[in-house]
Order: structure tokens, then C-alpha cells, then sequence
């Protein structure tokens, strides 16, 4: 029985730590991926029972990424293995080499993900029928798999119509990369993609993603959180629960913190608010925020507690390195609940 399945490339993060990549001679390695950090924060941070489709070149590289997806304890039988011609040519693992940043030097991404396994994936490759009729309770997806390539989005497409066939609430990111998109569209293919993807989900994750005309084109105010909301809610007629991150950033080591999101039953709610929150490594946050608002929404806490769950999930995600959580519920909690930093022992 699987709770929660999500679809999406996970990819090998190497991390030079607190140096930079292009002076790097050592490296940490991560697995990571916008979609599969979601499931395996709901895993290992909440205790839900998880899975992820993905397609990996079946060589030692796969196999590592296999390996760090074990130890995060989401399920790996989706995994489709796609066979491996010795140098990459017709299929290869996606690499993803990130800085933490400092201070007035913001984080970056180098990815190298091109012709992956997972970015080949077409419409009828996966049985998604069989996927979800084992009881599986949510699907979520984003914008990062649907803009792999020119046959992703169909893949998300037939995913979510078979989840709906099935019962299971569908989550959806938009999670916008420029990288993805340059020479296919670009912001506008994006847009196009994503509203049509987001207009079959009940929950939309990131949803000031989708204010503005075009991806990442709005710079919403504190003061215009609601009113974002509000015109996308109007893009989604479907849509139960629209949610996202509010973030300031002072410095790459400091951000202010916190959180929004609006339903029809609530209409618009804030969450917490945690300013100058120090941070070791921004990226997965998002995800980790996605990770808590989803469990407090399977758990029915009621979407204001389900938005404290995401922002302090989100938070302790920012305090250890790497894309993925290392947060115990009991610290989500303690969070929540006004705890602080003393040493406890």
C-alpha cells in the first residue's frame, strides 16, 4: 500500500559544500529532484508510505541514485530502467551540481540533465491504471518533469487523467526553469504547459507561479499575496487549495520566511512567520514546504495547521545541505509550536 506516489527525474546533486564548483577537487553526492524530494520528505520526515516513477539508465551511476532513494525509504518498483550503451549516447542519469551561497554570493545550479532516461518518457509507457489501484491516496507532479522535453508533459497529462479515474487528490508544482524551456518555447511554452497541467489538479503548490502573464514574472508584496491568489484561483476553477512560500532574501545565509495559501472553504490564509531565518541551503525548501502542507491535508488538520506543517518543514529543510529533509515530525511540531534552538540533551 502506497500513500503518496510522485513522477519525476531524481538526480545525482554533487555538493563541493562550502567551496565553489569551479575550484572544487572533492564533492558530496546527494540524490535529488523537485518532485521526488516532495515524497521522500513525506517519508522520512512523516512516516507515509511512498513511491516514485522515474526511468534511470541502468548503469552504476542509476544504481547509486537507486541506492540513495533506498536509504530515504521511498519505494523504487516504478522505477523504469532504461538499458545503458557504455557513453550516454541514447540515455543517461541526470547530474546536478549545486552551490549553497554566502552571504551577498546567491546559491547556484549547474545541471546536466539532458537526454535522460526519465526525459524519454512518452504517453503509454506506464501503466498508471495499475499504479493507482492499490489504494494510493495522492499523485503530485510539477512543471520540472513536465518540461524535460516535448513528450513529459503528455506523461503528466495521462498521469493525472488516470489519478482522477481513480479517486486520488493530484498536486501540481509549477516550479519554473528557464533552462528547461530555452529553445522550446520558452516562458510562454511554459505558461501553456502549465496551466494546462495545473487546471486538473486539486492542490497547486507554488501557485504565485502562475500570477502574471508569464512564469516568474510577478513580484507579489506582501500586501498582494491575496489578490495574486485570487486571479489564480480564477485560472483554476478546479483547484481546492492553492498554496505557496513567501520568501525575502537580505542575504543568501538570511531569508524571512513564510507562507499563504487560500481555499473555497477558508477563502485566504496566512501561516507562520519566521523572519531572518538562518539559512545552510535553500534548495528543496520548497519542496519540503509542499511535503508538510500535503501531510497536513491527508491528516485533516485544517489547511491553517496544514500551511504550519509546510513553513517549519520547509524551515528545517534550509538548516541541513542537500535538496532533501533531515527534519523529525517531532521537531516539525516543536517548531509550531514556538520552539527554539537551545541544546536539547
Amino acid at each position: 500500500m502506497i500513500d503518496v506516489v510522485a513522477l519525476g527525474e531524481v538526480m545525482l546533486r554533487f555538493d563541493p559544500g562550502e567551496g565553489r564548483i569551479r575550484t572544487a577537487r572533492s564533492f558530496q553526492v546527494w540524490e535529488g529532484g523537485g518532485e521526488y524530494n516532495v515524497v521522500r520528505g513525506l517519508r522520512r520526515c512523516f512516516g507515509l508510505r511512498t513511491a516514485v516513477v522515474t526511468a534511470l539508465a541502468d548503469n552504476a551511476v542509476g544504481r547509486l541514485v537507486e541506492d540513495l532513494i533506498l536509504q530515504g525509504g521511498v519505494d523504487t518498483s516504478l522505477i523504469r530502467w532504461t538499458a545503458d550503451d557504455g557513453i550516454g549516447r541514447t540515455a543517461r542519469n541526470g547530474l546536478n551540481f549545486v552551490e549553497r551561497g554566502y552571504g551577498i554570493r546567491g546559491a547556484l545550479g549547474v545541471s546536466d540533465r539532458a537526454h535522460t532516461a526519465v526525459s524519454q518518457l512518452r504517453k503509454g509507457d506506464v501503466d498508471w491504471d495499475t499504479v493507482f489501484s492499490g489504494g494510493v491516496r495522492w499523485f503530485h507532479t510539477g512543471g520540472i518533469f513536465a518540461g524535460l522535453s516535448d513528450t513529459t508533459a503528455d506523461v503528466a497529462d495521462e498521469a493525472m487523467a488516470a489519478a482522477r479515474r481513480h479517486g486520488v487528490t493530484i498536486s501540481y508544482d509549477p516550479n519554473y526553469r528557464p533552462s528547461l524551456w530555452a529553445g522550446r518555447g520558452g516562458a510562454d511554452a511554459a505558461r501553456e504547459v502549465d496551466l494546462r497541467l495545473a487546471r486538473q489538479a486539486d492542490v497547486v503548490v507554488g501557485a504565485l507561479g502562475l500570477a502574471g502573464t508569464y512564469p516568474g514574472q510577478a513580484r507579489v508584496g506582501a500586501d498582494e499575496v491575496a489578490d495574486a491568489l485570487a486571479e489564480v484561483a480564477a485560472l483554476l476553477p478546479e483547484a481546492t487549495v492553492l498554496a505557496t512560500t513567501l520568501r525575502e532574501v537580505p542575504s543568501a545565509g538570511i531569508n524571512d520566511w513564510s507562507s499563504a495559501a487560500w481555499s473555497a472553504e477558508t477563502g485566504f490564509v496566512t501561516g507562520p512567520r519566521m523572519p531572518a531565518l538562518h539559512v545552510l541551503d535553500r534548495i528543496g525548501s520548497g519542496d519540503g514546504f509542499a511535503a508538510g502542507l500535503m501531510y497536513g491535508l491527508l491528516s485533516d488538520t485544517g489547511l491553517e495547521r496544514a500551511l504550519a506543517y509546510g513553513t517549519a518543514h520547509g524551515a528545517l529543510t534550509m538548516t541541513t545541505p542537500g535538496d532533501v529533509s533531515m527534519a523529525s515530525l517531532a521537531e516539525v511540531e516543536a517548531l509550531i509550536a514556538g520552539g527554539s534552538a537551545h541544546v536539547s540533551r
